[in-house]
């Protein structure tokens, strides 16, 4: 399946592009601001292969992909063609806040990874004397290596007003004011002099804005409010002309004497706050951190912690606190996932554990959290207790961070200084290794796989009264049933959506195959969700890449939230005509919440509504 008809699949399942107020992306979640959260049909997306899980808070609706999520964003923003840009999200004030810096952060991330990596490799490369810091490769590298965090403003600036909804090229020309060679000069010479800068007899703060953070992000937040006000005063006819003038003179002139400085001063206190903090008890953050990373990644809080290691590195030189927070916690829950690789049974548990757990160490934590962590308990309490270790040992030994990156193993580097010792690398190393080691032991002894997490109390006694019965799942046509192995799509017959069975349909009616209700009828019709009144969630997928016929030859008998009953018709489609055009007409039937069921059997191989062909175990 293509990623644009994936994007078509997740955008009908939050409700439409009309419920959409705005979209953004992480490095492995879609983040949606929905007008009514209550219109995503959750059980649906989680059926979809290309999704890990969802999470619904007050902020925001997130859906979470992997790494592999840009691919998906690109075609789902196309189809909302930038209609959300103009609509603001919901959600209290904290939720608005990190959300707005995880926003105008996320978008620069690779380029302050790539700079963080770079100042690394010189750093490693002058430890091992492959390079002299008087040669002119280390100036090179060197100036590569510092280009993103000299010209961050400029690169926040962008970010921001796409954030902001203004013109990202005048809030460019805002971000280099700030560092312009001239400005930078006659900050040097007030300084050496004690002369102030003046403008229009109104004195101008003498503050180094290369590398900082919080100036330029209310720089270009007030330019969002002056710019709507310079359209409305400009004369039409000089319009072009005067809107860019008296934006960019009111927002810079502001900038300059009044919000670059009140930002300059807050990046200061936060600094004293660190250092004071590190010298008082440099443990207590490290080991929070590094304890809490995945309930905050969980929520989407971490991305606040981000901006604020960022502005730690550019204000300081170094970070003591965030980036060696989250290496602990990451690198714990990647050992804790490795450990029931190690031990699950389950062929599939062992699979995801496998293949999330490396990318956990490598700094990616989204698919193994929602993957493993959030639903094997005793994985989260050893990743909690790991990452607390290392974070304690982080902190009580001082571990500094100096050029960033995603933190993890592949980011170590970063923990070399030019003008550090290199104990700060090897206890880097070190302290990871102990909390990985306490997690993976915790989580190794503590898992069982899920026929056997059952205690005594919730088994299942021989009274009759007290003995779950099996539930029966009818057949959704009349036709002959294949083994779902058998269905000519790898999404289905991997099992990846869970187990069930195929069939071949003899007249193109399609029933309910159970007591319940329908959770949500595809807008393309080729689809629907159901839900048995004893909480069976199954998929009925009509055909082979139907998806691209947009509900030609299908017609719905039921809509969302109808309550239906076993053989009730729910919808059709013309067999004869869809086959015509080239496409394989299976009916698809799958059990999505197969994990909550001991065994899934099936009872026959002829297919008549009203008939059970699966008998679901717990």
């Amino acid at each position: 399946m293509s990623y644009k008809d994936s994007g078509d699949k997740i955008l009908g399942l939050v409700g439409g592009k009309d419920n959409v107020l705005n979209l953004t992306h992480c490095l492995t979640r879609l983040r949606f601001n929905l007008k009514d959260n209550s219109k995503a049909d959750m059980a649906g997306l989680k059926a979809l292969s290309c999704v890990l899980g969802v999470v619904k808070n007050e902020k925001d609706f997130q859906v979470i992909i992997g790494t592999d999520v840009e691919n998906y964003y690109r075609p789902i923003s196309d189809m909302l063609q930038e209609t959300t840009g103009s609509k603001e999200g919901k959600g209290n004030l904290a939720g608005r806040f990190i959300e707005t810096v995880s926003g105008i952060f996320t978008p620069i991330l690779p380029a302050l990874t790539a700079a963080g990596m770079l100042q690394a490799l010189l750093a490693l490369l002058v430890t091992l004397k492959v390079v002299s810091n008087t040669s002119q490769t280390y100036q090179i590298l060197s100036f590569m290596g510092n280009t993103t965090f000299y010209f961050l403003p400029v690169m926040l600036a962008d970010s921001a007003a796409k954030k902001f909804k203004c013109n990202r090229y005048v809030a460019v020309m805002l971000g280099a004011m700030l560092i312009h060679p001239n400005f930078v000069k006659m900050v040097t010479e007030s300084i050496e002099t004690g002369v102030a800068i003046r403008f229009a007899g109104l004195p101008v703060y003498n503050a180094s804005y290369s590398s900082s953070v919080i100036p330029i992000i209310l720089g270009v937040w007030f330019m969002s409010k002056v710019e709507p006000i310079a359209d409305r005063v400009s004369p039409k006819a000089v319009k072009f002309f005067t809107k860019p003038l008296i934006t960019i003179l009111i927002s810079g002139v502001a900038t300059l004497l009044v919000l670059g400085p009140i930002g300059y001063i807050v990046s200061t206190w936060i600094t004293d706050g660190v250092k004071y903090m590190d010298s008082v008890a440099g443990w207590l953050v490290p080991t929070i951190i590094g304890c809490t990373l995945p309930l905050l990644v969980m929520t989407g809080i971490h991305h606040g912690l981000t901006a604020t290691g960022i502005n730690n590195r550019m204000t300081i030189g170094y970070d003591s606190m965030i980036y060696p927070g989250q290496l602990a916690s990451n690198v714990a829950q990647g050992a804790a996932g490795f450990a029931v690789a190690v031990k699950a049974k389950n062929s599939q548990i062992k699979q995801i554990a496998m293949a999330t757990s490396f990318t956990a160490m490598c700094g990616i934590t989204e698919p193994v959290l929602f993957g493993l962590t959030m639903k094997v308990k005793t994985n989260l309490l050893a990743t909690m207790i790991g990452g607390g270790v290392s974070g304690f040992i982080f902190g009580s030994c001082g571990i500094k961070n100096f050029s960033g990156g995603a933190p993890g193993v592949l980011t170590f580097p970063s923990y070399i200084g030019l003008d550090a010792p290199m104990s700060n690398f090897y206890l880097a190393i070190a302290g990871s290794l102990v909390g990985a080691v306490v997690a993976f032991v915790i989580a190794f002894i503590l898992y069982k796989d899920p026929e056997e997490e059952m205690i005594e109390d919730e088994r299942p006694q021989e009274s009759k009264a007290d003995k779950v019965l099996p539930e029966q799942i009818m057949a959704p046509v009349k036709g002959n049933m294949i083994p779902l192995k058998e269905v000519n799509d790898p999404t289905f017959s991997e099992g990846v959506m869970g187990k069930g069975a195929g069939f071949v349909s003899e007249n193109g009616n399609v029933f309910s195959p159970v007591k319940g209700k329908v959770v949500n009828v595809f807008p393309t019709k080729h689809a629907l969700t159901l839900q048995s009144e004893n909480g069976a969630e199954i998929i009925l997928h009509i055909g082979i890449d139907t998806v691209k016929l947009n509900g030609e030859f299908f017609t719905a008998h039921v809509k969302d939230g109808q309550e239906v009953k076993p053989g009730e018709l729910l919808l059709d489609f013309d067999k004869e005509k869809i086959e015509e055009k080239g496409y394989d007409t299976t009916v698809i039937m799958v059990i999505v919440n197969t994990d909550e069921y001991t065994e899934i059997k099936e009872t026959g191989k002829a297919a008549v509504p009203g008939m059970a062909v699966l008998k679901l175990e717990k």
